[in-house]
Order: C-alpha cells, then structure tokens, then sequence
C-alpha cells in the first residue's frame, strides 16, 4: 500500500490529471480528421532532444575565424563608397573647369556687370543710400560683393568668380540628388548636364546674384528630399534659413517653394512631415515679406520687361517639352516616380508662374528662374541612364541574345547619335559665349569708340539717362568729358545713373557746347517719353549736324556739331550735309 502511495504521490496525480485531457469519444473523431495529430505532441520528441547535443557543433563556431574574410568583403563596399565619391566630385569639377574657362570674357563686361562692379565700390552708407531708393532685390548680392571687394580687389575675377563658384555647387547638389533619387551613373549625368546647359554656362561667367539663387535652391531641394527620408528639426532649420537666403538674394526664388510644395503634396508624406515642411515653407515666407513689399515700391525700376519675344517662347516651349518626354520616357520602375514627382515641378512651375503674373505685369525674364534648370538637368540625366539601363545584361539565350543584341546595338547608336549631335551643338555656343559678342553690350568696346570720336572738352550725353551705366565702370574715355544733363552723381543721390537737371537746363548746357557726344540704344529700341529725353531728342534734331556714328555691340555712339567745321575727329570730314541726315562711318 506504502508502495502503491509512493507511487500514486507525483506520478500518480498526473496521469490522472492527463487522461480526462483527451476523452475517449472525440478520439475517434480526431483519428479520423487528424491521424496523424499524435506524432505532434509525441512526447518521443523530448528525447530527440537529446539531439541537442549535436549543437555542440556550435563548436562550428571556429568558422567564426571566416570574419577574417569580412575584410575581404568590406572591399567592394568600400570600393563602392570610393567610386560613389569621386563620382560625386565630377560634375563641380566640370562646372569649376567650364567657369574658368575664359572668365575674363577678353576683359570685357556688360551693362548689369558694370552696375554690380560700381556698386560694389561703394561706401556702405552710399549702398544703404541706394537701396531705399532701387535695386532693393538685389542688396545682400551688393553687401556680399561690396565685402569681397574689400578683401581681394581682384577685377573681373573677382566680379565673376563667386558665380563659377556657386553653378559649381549647384552641380554637386545635382549630382548627390540623381544618386539619391536614381543612382550614382544618374547622379553624375545629370550634374554633368547641368554644366553644359548654355544658360548655366552664362550665368556662371555672370557678375549677378544668379548663379548663387541657383546654387542655394539647389541645395534647398536636395535637403527637401533629405528631411522628408529622415526628418529632423536640424534638417528642416537649415532648409527653411537656405530658401529664405535665396530669396534675399533675388526675391523671386520664392517660385521654388510653390515646386516643394507640389513635390510634397504628391509623395504624401506622413502628416507630421508635412506640417514640418509648411512651417519651414511659411517661416521662409515670412522673412521674405519686408523684401518683397519694400521691393514693389520699385517696381517701375523693371518697367523696361516686356512680353517674351517668338524665340523666347520657342526656349521656354523647347525645355518644357524635354522635361515633359523625359518625365514620361522610358519607364524602369519605382524610382522614375520619385524623380518625376521632385524634378517635374521644378522644371516647369515657376516659369509657368511667372509667365501667370506676366499677364498683370510683365515681369518674366529667363534668369530669373534659372534656377529652373535644377530640375530639368535631374530629368535628362536621370532619363539618359535609364536609357542605359535598358542595355540587355547577363547571360541569355543565343536568340533572345542576338534579338537583345540588335536592340542593344540600335539604342546604343540612337543615344550615341544623340550625343555627338548635342557635344558638337555645345562647341560653337561654349565659344560664343566667352565672346563680348555674348552678351546685350560691350562697354570696353563703346568706350574705345568715344575715345576714338571725342575731344577734350566735349559735351557727353546719354539717351535714354540709363545708359551712363556705361561709363561707370570705364571712366577713362569720359573723363575728359562733360557730362551735360549730370546734377548729381549716382552715389551722391543714391541712385544707379545719377540725377539729372531740368529739361530746361539741359536744353541750354547742349546749345552751349559746339560738340556732342551721343551714346543711344541701337536703332529699333523703343524711346522713352518723358520730357527730358524728348528735350535731348528735339535740340539734337534742330541744332546739330551728325558728324559721325558708329555702331558697336549693345550701343550707338554719334558725334554731334553745331556746324560741319565743328566736325574735326581726325578723320576725312563728311561733306556738307543737310540736317537731319546720318552719315555712316565706313568700318
């Protein structure tokens, strides 16, 4: 009884406790359903655990000694992270390189340059002078120059090497957004176009805020992609304070937030990324309303804007048919979207916009939205490698091969074609556009023909007044001049041509000087109506003789008499010719 006791003590209070688990009638119905449920709870199993032992192969574990392998394994990614890198450094390089190429333009400037240089030059009141009463929209560019100066007194370099400087930039942050977005072969094709983009290449020879609004939207958009990947607040601060910058820089980089916004209503970010975005949007904003109100008091200094000519329109339809092809063809996969969705906007919104507003106001000129070239380099680049990625890889079949192959072949030599077309469309625009003959005027050139036409002593008058930005930044050939309808020079009244007197005192000073010299606008260019030109206009057409004109890049400059013996430039004297008549200068 002891023994039965014992051994119904434990043991025997379980196998009670199990037997009314499994009752005798569902058996026959779990038999039948599931036959083979026994081997499941088998307890045989258990003792396969004794099996366990065979995890002393753990002892295998010495093939952790393989980790010695693992820096053979690092290679190809360290490999990888090196070829990523140097990369990455080839579009900046290639935009550094095509920027110094002929930055000195043959030492000359043009008429915007000119007013960047002078005003540079200036003293910080006389700068402060000038903004409350013009070029408001581009004082931080002026500051930023005028601190330069101060430093490196450098010429043209100088002038200029801020804008090489900064379509560099704006190159690398190109390229890190193709790879982000697209690899690292889209990231280099497409900052690589963006150097060679004729516009690019313009502006990065430029003495204006330009190329530096595109270099800061450039990087605006690429930390726009970085903080909607991995939000954070550092990521968003900097975002917002760059596009704010910009802005400052040339107010109408403001159209950029307008294609964010669109870029991030269309990925559907989180709600809380979002709301981030519109509060770095709206902060960038409101910084940016002192500058935009204060500005459109000086609205009338852009009065001289007008509608897009015929082959303005033909630039501006030729980049948005491109960005539209290359957004839709060809399609590899997930990652067109997200170029699409980022670059599509950015390529077309603020020209579209601006051209919206133009219809209150004529306000679209293309460098303002240069900037715009962001997104259509990320397009192109982006769709040239899809077209590469296209290419048949890996081992096939010998007919698919030789199938894959003809339309390899065929892609290759279309893209190939397509290449040596645009490289030697590049050649000659790339050598134009070192050339004074690039831009709207030469003032080394208009300064040689007044010092070729004048005497000491001769009176100087420029029509429209606007154009005494010529002689700004050449004072030797003006000099020895007297500049007839000048009261007040352009730093004294804080202006960027001067004031002038009266039209009545104008009209005296030219009837008591024997000779003028005229610089105009070329012929074709419409006249300004108000009194004081209409004076210039009048006295020359009554009083005076035309002695000789020549016409030069960007200008027209006429050496005026009271009387054909007035007429001495050192050259054969014309004969007597009735008033109102414009003989040539033979070139």
């Amino acid at each position: 009884m002891a023994e039965d006791a014992a051994a119904a003590g434990p043991g025997g209070a379980s196998p009670p406790a199990r037997i009314p688990v499994q009752p005798v009638p569902p058996t026959r119905q779990q038999q039948r359903r599931r036959p083979k449920e026994p081997p499941r709870p088998v307890r045989p199993m258990e003792p396969e655990q004794p099996e366990q032992p065979e995890q002393p192969e753990q002892p295998e574990q010495p093939e952790q000694p393989e980790q010695p392998e693992q820096p053979g394994q690092r290679e190809p990614h360290r490999r990888e992270r090196l070829v990523a890198w140097v990369a990455g450094l080839i579009p900046p390089v290639a935009a550094l390189a095509l920027g110094l190429w002929g930055i000195s333009r043959e030492g000359t400037m043009w008429r915007d340059e000119s007013v960047t240089y002078q005003v540079a030059h200036r003293d910080l009141s006389e700068i402060w002078l000038l903004l409350r009463h013009a070029d408001a929209v581009h004082g931080l560019y002026y500051l930023l120059m005028h601190a330069l100066y101060g430093v490196w007194e450098g010429g043209l370099l100088t002038l200029r090497f801020p804008s090489v400087l900064s379509i560099a930039v704006a190159a690398g942050f190109v390229g890190l957004l193709g790879r982000r977005l697209a690899g690292v072969r889209a990231g280099v094709l497409s900052g690589l176009v963006f150097a060679v983009v004729p516009d690019i290449q313009m502006y990065a020879q430029e003495g204006r805020s330009y190329a530096m609004v595109c270099a800061l939207v450039a990087c605006s958009t690429w930390l726009l992609v970085r903080s909607l990947d991995t939000p954070s607040r550092a990521s968003w601060t900097l975002y917002s304070l760059l596009t704010l910058t910009a802005v400052w820089l040339h107010e109408f980089a403001v159209l950029a937030l307008f294609a964010h916004g669109v870029t991030v209503a269309l990925g559907r970010p989180a709600p809380r990324t979002g709301r981030a975005w519109g509060i770095a949007a709206a902060l960038a904003v409101a910084g940016s309303l002192p500058l935009i109100l204060f500005s459109t008091g000086q609205s009338a200094q852009v009065s001289w804007i007008g509608w897009p000519k015929p082959g303005e329109w033909g630039e501006i339809a030729g980049w948005a048919l491109a960005a539209l092809v290359c957004a839709r063809y060809p399609r590899t996969g997930r990652r067109n979207g997200a170029v699409v969705r980022l670059a599509l906007p950015l390529a077309l919104l603020p020209t579209a916009v601006l051209l919206l507003g133009s219809l209150y106001a004529s306000m679209y000129v293309d460098r303002y939205v240069l900037f715009t070239q962001v997104g259509i380099a990320l397009l192109l680049g982006t769709s040239l490698d899809r077209l590469a990625r296209l290419m048949p890889r890996g081992k096939v079949d010998r007919p698919t091969a030789t199938a894959a192959g003809h339309l390899a072949a065929a892609r290759v030599a279309a893209v190939a074609g397509l290449t040596v077309v645009v490289a030697l469309a590049l050649v000659p625009v790339s050598l134009h556009l070192r050339t004074p003959e690039s831009r709207k005027d030469d003032l080394t050139a208009i300064a040689k023909a007044v010092q070729d036409v004048s005497d000491s002593g001769d009176g100087v008058v420029f029509t429209p007044a606007r154009r005494r930005e010529w002689k700004l930044s050449h004072r030797g050939p003006f000099d020895a001049l007297d500049d007839l309808a000048l009261r007040e020079s352009p730093a004294a009244s804080g202006s960027l041509q001067g004031e002038e007197m009266s039209p009545a005192r104008i009209r005296a000073r030219m009837l008591s000087t024997p000779r003028i010299v005229v610089l105009s606008d070329p012929p074709g260019q419409p006249e300004d109506a108000v009194a004081r030109e209409a004076v210039k206009r009048a006295v020359l057409r009554t009083y005076f003789h035309v002695c000789s004109r020549e016409q030069v890049r960007g200008a027209r400059v006429t050496l005026y008499a009271r009387s054909d013996r007035a007429c001495d430039t050192g050259e054969e004297r014309p004969g007597e010719q009735p008033r109102g008549t414009t003989p040539k200068k033979d070139e």
